[in-house]
């Protein structure tokens, strides 16, 4: 599934190509794909048709763009789901296999004319959500400075790139709860964005062990997990996203690169690189984990008692 550094990549693509523009006409291929929105497809072209696109806004993996021109504030949202895909096509490019949804958009020059949602999976889809008001009166999130956010998305936490999030407000959070911290920081409820394989990296980066728990958990360790994951979320985003699916790609078609910078995931036997800068060997370790797995070096992120 994408996870934070490539909805963002997403994101800016949308911001540089589609912001500012009316959607002139809105053609459902798989009604599937706007399952979420409670009135069918006909209400979902129906209701986008005119409409201005202000914003392309990102918190965690949600992904919406605030539309002008409607009745209702409200903002059409986009869930990548496993597969889903945006992409910004010329009109007379040939359709994507599994082409869901697609936007004909008001004329730029030099912007191609439709964006597109493709979807072979199809757990992903798009629907219009009322805008509410957020709870702590900061923007909704990257990308728009309202303080504004769909009532779809209205439940999922701040990001740690978002600039309303701190060490502090992540330790209350992660005090709150009485579970494993790679647990909690997988919990869109506790942090927003972080997947499995990014919760690997900022641990292996924090020296923490996943296993450890939250209610044990103290002020300079949460403040080195927080800049972890600020860092491996900023070289991930700098790389373009982690990209083990062909699947994944940005608005115009590429994908990202980032799985060639790992330390932990994925390197099961091979050297932990910051025990052998040291002359050390340990050897990087998984375990199941809630279905999936986890990687961390045996030596330098201890295994809790």
């Amino acid at each position: 599934m994408p996870e934070l550094p490539e909805v963002e990549v997403v994101r800016r693509g949308l911001d540089d190509w589609v912001v500012g523009r009316t959607i002139e006409s809105v053609q459902v291929v798989d009604p599937r794909s706007v399952r979420r929105h409670v009135d069918g497809p006909s209400d979902f072209a129906a209701s986008l048709t005119h409409a201005r696109i202000a914003a392309a806004v990102r918190r965690g993996k949600f992904l919406w763009m605030p539309l002008e021109g409607l009745s209702i504030p409200s903002a059409l949202v986009a869930h990548l789901g496993m597969s889903g895909q945006l992409l910004v096509e010329e009109p007379a490019a040939p359709d994507e296999k599994h082409l869901k949804v697609r936007l004909e958009l008001s004329g730029e020059s030099n912007k191609p004319g439709q964006l597109r949602f493709i979807d072979q999976r199809i757990f992903g889809g798009m629907f219009l959500s009322p805008m509410v008001q957020t709870g702590d009166q900061f923007p909704g999130g990257v990308g728009s400075e309202d303080p504004f956010i769909p009532e779809a998305a209205a439940h999922i936490a701040r990001d740690v790139l978002d600039p309303a999030s701190t060490p502090e407000t992540l330790h209350q959070a992660l005090r709150k709860k009485n579970t494993q911290l790679k647990r909690a920081i997988l919990d869109q409820q506790v942090i927003s964005g972080i997947g499995n394989i990014y919760a690997d990296e900022a641990l292996w980066a924090a020296k923490l062990h996943g296993l450890r728990s939250t209610a044990t958990i103290r002020r300079p360790d949460v403040a080195r997990l927080h800049a972890a994951l600020v860092d491996v979320m900023g070289r991930a985003l700098d790389a373009g996203g982690t990209s083990f699916d062909a699947l994944y790609v940005n608005v115009n078609g590429a994908s990202g690169y980032f799985d060639r910078s790992l330390n932990a995931y994925g390197r099961e036997g091979k050297e932990c690189l910051r025990c052998a800068e040291q002359d050390l060997v340990s050897l990087i370790r998984r375990d199941p984990f809630m279905g999936r797995s986890s990687y961390s070096c045996p030596r330098c992120q201890r295994k809790p008692r």
